[in-house]
C-alpha cells in the first residue's frame, strides 16, 4: 500500500495490512535512527518527548527514595547482575546487565503511575482503537545509548521512535477490549529501538518482535481483583525485560517467529480474523490493521499523549479538572469544609467508569488500588481543599487561574499513604460520591478526549462543572499553563528524590539538558545520590 491511501503522510512510512509488518517496524527503526527516511521530528517534537522523559525519570527517582517494594526488589535484583559493557539503573554508576537494569528503571518509572499517557487516537485515520499505554519504556533507550556510546541527542531522537511505534500501535488494535495488558505494544517498540541501537538488523528485530508477541503476552489479571499487586506497576519492566533479551537473543542468532503480525495464532489475527471461518487459520491472510509511521516534521504520536499533573490514574483528571474549576469559581466551597458537602455526583465514559469505578474501588486498602479509585482521588483533592491550613488564608479567594490551584492541591505520594487510605476525612467523602457511566454520550467522545461532568451539591445548592473534555495535561488542552504546572510537579518529585540539603533543580537541569549531553554525561545521567525517606510504605 502507498502513502496516497492516508492523504497528508508524505512523512511517514505506512505499513500496510499484507505487508510483513514485524520487519517493517524494524526496518523503520533502523532507517529513522540512522536519519535515512527524511529530516526527522520538529523541534517541537523533541522538547514534548524531553519533557515526558523527565516527568517518568523524576517519577522513578522518587519511588525508589521512598523505598516502594517493586523497584527496590528490582534494584536490588539489577546490582546482583554486574556487567562492565551493560547499563546503570537509577542512583548507581554500576553497570549492570541491561534487561535487569531496564527492569528496575521500569518499574521505579511506572510506580507511581504518573507519567504520560497515550490515547490511541488518530481520526484523519480512523486509527481510533484507543488503547492506553505510558512513558515507561525510555531505560531501554538509556540503557542501549550507554552500552554504544552514544550522546544524548541520540537518546531523544530514539525516545521519539519509541513512543511512535507504540503510540502508533495503540491506535489500531485495542488490547485492553480482550483483557492484555496494555505493555504489549510497549514491549514491541522496545524490541525495535533497542535492536536499532545496538546494530541489529531489521531481520533480527522481526525475530525478537516475534518472540515478544509469542511468549510474553501479560493479561489484566494483574489488574484484577479486589486490590492491586506489585505486578501492575511492574508489567512494563517484565515486558521490557524479556524485549530487551529477546533482541539480545536475536542477534545471537536466535531466530524467532517471523511475520507475527501475521500469524494467525498470534494475539492479533486470533482475535481480530481478517478471514472468515476455518479460512482464519490460513497463513495467507492480513493483519488486522495498518501501520503509519511517522519519521518527519510535527505530527508524531508523543504530541497526543496526555500529561498527569500529580499523581491520579489519566481517566480521573476530567472530574479533577471539574473540582478545581468549581472551587475557582465558587470560593465559598472551600470556605465552608468538607461538613457542607452533601453528595458528589460524577459521570464519565468507558472505560473509566468500569476501571475506576468498580464497587471495588470504593474501599482501596493499598496505594495501587486507591490511585485507581475514582472516588479515593477526588475525595483526597478536595481533602487538600478543605485544609485550610496547607493552603494560604483566603487562596481560592485571591487566585487567578486554576493553574495556580494545580499546583496548590497537586497530588502527591504521601496523599496515598497508607494514613492517607484511612483518613477518615477523605472515607467520609468517598462515602458522599456517586459515580455513574453517562452512557453513550460520552462513551462516543473518548478517546478523544476525556469527557466527564461533575455536580457538587451543598446546602440545597447545586455546584455543576459542565461537561469537561480536555482538562489541564491532556494534549488538546489550550488553556493551561502546562510548563508552569509541569515545573510545579517536577520540583515536587525531585524534592521527594535528593537527601536533605540537595538543590533538587539540579537533578531536573541535569535531566532537561538531555540532547546536550555527550556520551559521559550520558553513561553518568542516572549517577546521583538518592535520598532515603523510611517508613513511607
Amino acid at each position: 500500500m502507498s502513502n496516497a491511501a492516508y492523504p497528508g503522510s508524505d512523512t511517514a512510512v505506512v505499513l500496510a495490512a499484507d505487508s510483513n509488518q514485524a520487519l517493517g517496524i524494524g526496518q523503520f527503526a533502523v532507517d529513522f535512527l540512522a536519519g535515512k527516511l527524511g529530516p526527522g521530528p520538529d523541534q517541537e517534537v523533541l522538547e514534548r518527548t524531553q519533557l515526558f522523559h523527565t516527568d517518568a525519570v523524576l517519577c522513578g527517582t522518587s519511588a525508589l527514595a521512598l523505598g516502594t517494594n517493586a523497584p527496590t526488589i528490582l534494584a536490588q535484583e539489577a546490582l546482583s547482575y554486574p556487567d562492565s559493557d551493560g547499563a546503570t539503573i537509577l542512583g548507581s554508576n554500576v553497570r549492570c546487565k541491561p534487561e535487569k537494569a531496564v527492569a528496575a528503571a521500569s518499574s521505579a518509572v511506572r510506580e507511581w503511575d504518573s507519567n504520560g499517557t497515550n490515547f490511541g487516537f488518530r481520526p484523519e485515520f480512523s486509527h481510533t482503537a484507543g488503547e492506553f499505554g505510558h512513558n515507561d519504556f525510555y531505560p531501554v533507550v538509556i540503557a542501549a545509548c550507554q552500552q554504544q556510546g552514544f550522546d544524548g541527542k541520540t537518546a531523544l531522537k530514539a525516545m521519539v521512535c519509541q513512543d511512535e511505534i507504540r503510540g502508533r500501535l495503540a491506535e489500531v488494535f485495542s488490547l485492553k477490549t480482550y483483557k492484555i495488558d496494555h505493555v504489549v505494544h510497549g514491549g514491541i517498540a522496545s524490541a525495535a529501538v533497542y535492536g536499532a541501537l545496538m546494530g541489529a538488523s531489521a531481520e533480527q528485530i522481526e525475530c525478537a518482535i516475534g518472540m515478544v508477541v509469542a511468549h510474553a503476552i501479560p493479561w489484566r489479571a494483574i489488574r484484577a481483583g479486589k486490590q492491586l499487586s506489585d505486578s501492575k506497576g511492574a508489567s512494563a519492566a517484565i515486558t521490557t525485560e524479556f524485549a530487551v533479551l529477546s533482541m539480545k537473543r536475536a542477534m545471537a542468532g536466535f531466530i524467532g517467529p517471523k511475520d507475527i503480525f501475521r500469524n494467525p495464532e498470534a494475539v492479533f489475527r486470533f482475535l481480530e480474523p481478517t478471514t472468515e471461518g476455518d479460512a482464519r487459520w490460513s497463513e495467507s491472510g492480513d493483519s488486522p490493521f495498518d501501520l503509519v509511521l511517522s519519521h518527519s516534521g510535527s505530527d508524531f504520536a508523543v504530541m497526543g499523549m496526555h500529561f498527569k499533573l500529580g499523581l491520579y490514574e489519566h481517566q480521573s483528571a476530567g472530574a479533577l479538572q471539574g473540582v478545581i474549576d468549581l472551587l475557582k469559581g465558587n470560593p465559598d466551597l472551600a470556605a465552608k469544609g468538607a461538613a457542607s458537602v452533601d453528595k458528589i455526583t460524577i459521570l464519565a465514559y468507558e472505560p473509566a467508569f468500569g476501571i475506576i469505578g468498580n464497587p471495588m474501588k470504593m474501599d482501596p486498602q493499598t496505594r495501587q488500588s486507591a490511585d485507581h479509585s475514582m472516588a479515593f482521588i477526588v475525595s483526597s483533592l478536595l481533602r487538600k481543599a478543605f485544609h485550610k491550613e496547607e493552603l494560604e488564608p483566603g487562596f481560592f479567594n485571591r487566585v487567578e487561574s486554576t493553574d495556580e490551584i494545580w499546583k496548590a492541591l497537586m497530588l502527591s505520594p504521601y496523599d496515598y499513604h497508607q494514613d492517607r487510605i484511612f483518613d477518615d476525612g477523605i472515607r467520609s467523602l468517598m462515602g458522599k460520591i456517586s459515580f455513574k457511566h453517562g452512557g453513550p454520550e460520552y462513551d462516543a467522545k473518548y478517546p478523544d478526549g476525556i469527557p466527564t461532568s461533575l455536580v457538587i451539591s451543598s446546602g440545597g445548592a447545586e455546584f455543576d462543572s459542565g461537561f469537561i473534555m480536555y482538562p489541564a495535561g491532556h494534549a488538546r488542552n489550550s488553556t493551561a499553563d502546562l510548563r508552569g504546572i509541569l515545573d510545579h510537579k517536577f520540583r515536587m518529585m525531585s524534592l521527594l528524590s535528593v537527601p536533605e540539603g540537595h538543590d533538587p533543580a539540579l537533578l531536573v537541569n541535569r535531566l532537561q539538558r538531555l540532547p546536550e549531553l555527550d556520551t559521559g554525561e550520558l553513561m553518568s545521567l542516572y549517577e546521583f545520590e538518592l535520598a532515603v525517606v523510611p517508613d513511607y510504605e
